[in-house]
């Protein structure tokens, strides 16, 4: 396992894709949390603020530090979901799955590396995304008069953001081994976790059943993981059941993928 591990690892970390996703993680994190940061008005009102009957939102000290921490990941989710789509759609693409094999001649060893080196790079892109969010935010937030890290569970969000970006490089694994065809996986995945699912999500929530299930969607859980967004009527899971639920999705379709990955004829 050790050797397949550090094979995955060099497949990533030896191609230019690794380091154009540090860069646009780095810019994610930090020009979201700049800009969020720099939106905040004095009171901790958080909100469009443009009229008499606008919404607004008015957040304590730590829910200020944690939106403007995890401002920008619904983009850092969305390039580490690419991420474990390219991971397994570059080997059927550049037909290089059957070294792969070949190699490692055992596939659900060869898929369990896979999946943990995904956690692993994930996590890479998560401590890059922490530390840009934490830092340019943090500086705008200090600088506008409010508390960077007023409590340790600013802590524990920027923790669970780490979690959260594995699970979302599970998903894409597994998405892009039921869709073999690279690029067809990576405008399908994109386009339901960026478009389709959040308006899904919203029409759910419009009816009183619905809203139940919206809940469980993706997105939905990726806030509540992270407790910074809620549905329209304010129904959102507590964070644990978040995590919980993104990783059912993550070991479900990672899972199915593996199997029909083990099982199915590479030429």
């Amino acid at each position: 396992m050790t050797r397949a591990l550090t094979s995955e690892f060099r497949k990533f970390f030896t191609t230019r894709l690794w380091w154009g996703m540090t860069i646009a993680m780095v810019l994610a994190g930090a020009a979201l949390a700049g800009l969020f940061g720099a939106l905040v008005q004095p009171d901790g009102g958080f909100g469009a603020g443009g009229g008499p009957g606008a919404p607004q939102m008015h957040l304590d000290a730590t829910e200020i530090a944690n939106n403007v921490y995890s401002s920008g990941i619904s983009f850092g989710y969305l390039l580490t979901l690419a991420i474990g789509v390219l991971v397994i759609g570059a080997e059927y693409r550049h037909k290089t799955i059957t070294g792969t094999f070949l190699a490692t001649p055992r596939r659900l060893r060869a898929m369990g590396a896979k999946i943990l080196s995904l956690l692993g790079i994930g996590g890479f892109y998560g401590v890059l995304f922490v530390a840009a969010s934490a830092l340019v935010g943090g500086l705008v937030l200090s600088a506008r008069g409010f508390e960077a890290f007023p409590s340790a569970e600013v802590f524990r969000t920027l923790a669970l953001v780490l979690l959260v970006l594995g699970l979302w490089a599970l998903i894409g694994l597994g998405a892009g081994i039921l869709i073999p065809n690279q690029v067809a996986a990576l405008l399908i995945t994109i386009g339901v976790a960026w478009i389709v699912e959040p308006i899904a999500g919203l029409l759910l929530s419009t009816q009183d059943w619905g809203a139940d299930v919206a809940q469980y969607l993706p997105s939905q859980a990726t806030g509540a993981v992270l407790q910074t967004m809620t549905s329209p009527d304010g129904q959102q899971l507590s964070w644990w059941a978040g995590v919980v639920t993104l990783a059912v999705y993550a070991a479900v379709l990672s899972g199915v993928g593996s199997w029909l990955t083990i099982r199915r004829d590479i030429s």
